[in-house]
């Protein structure tokens, strides 16, 4: 799976809005400390902007930026053989080929660069909001690997918009159990309540959580029950 089919497959832009805002959401219940959380999402990072992001400590990240604009996603595989240090400090041809002039600042977000204002891209797609499906630039990708642009890795859970698929993950990643129902609560972006915090996470409280959750725009708190 590259870019190309990652762009066949992802949800509409609000559709994806609230699945990035829901992973964000279960890993801030899941993981109290940031550090080891794979997803965020902030509803102000910029001025009528909010951007989702995934990083797996070991290198491999995506931003997804939302705007009245559209959204425009980069996904970074540290490992790929399209990654920028492995083409003599530049973007794999084609991955950035027709970005839209809106969505360039983006692409040239020093968050997104490295010290020399090289873009960390390995596979990027984009939607305006006028849009009727995503876009990519056109690629030749390299053969002889399953994962060329690293987007089947970063971007699975995007495609894969099953409550199902998010347990399977944490259940991995944070090595306890997660219950399923209230892993769907939150994917239908109903609002938290303690019971739901409490089933996924009984060293935290609704309280405890508010000021993070608030950050990313969820809905707020609901009745006590899941």
């Amino acid at each position: 799976m590259t870019a190309y089919d990652i762009a066949c497959r992802l949800p509409s832009i609000g559709d994806l809005r609230n699945l990035c805002r829901s992973l964000a959401v279960l890993d801030t219940i899941l993981s109290r400390d940031w550090e080891y959380r794979y997803y965020s999402f902030d509803s102000a990072w910029a001025d009528g902007e909010e951007m989702a992001s995934m990083r797996d400590g070991s290198g491999d990240e995506y931003s997804v930026l939302f705007s009245a604009a559209g959204s425009y996603v980069r996904g970074f595989g540290h490992e790929s053989p399209m990654s920028p240090y492995a083409q003599d400090g530049e973007p794999w041809p084609g991955v950035l080929d027709g970005v839209p002039l809106v969505f360039r600042p983006w692409v040239e977000e020093p968050a997104f660069t490295d010290e020399d204002r090289v873009p960390l891209v390995t596979a990027c797609i984009w939607r305006e909001a006028s849009d009727t499906r995503w876009r990519h630039g056109t690629i030749d990708f390299p053969t002889g690997h399953d994962d060329p642009d690293g987007a089947n890795r970063l971007f699975r859970l995007l495609v894969d918009g099953s409550p199902e698929a998010y347990r399977r993950f944490a259940e991995d990643h944070y090595e306890v159990p997660v219950g399923l129902e209230a892993v769907r609560h939150v994917y239908a972006s109903r609002p938290l309540t303690a019971d739901v915090v409490s089933s996924l996470n009984a060293e935290t409280t609704l309280s405890d959580l508010a000021g993070e959750i608030g950050e990313t725009g969820y809905p707020g708190p609901g009745c006590d029950s899941a």
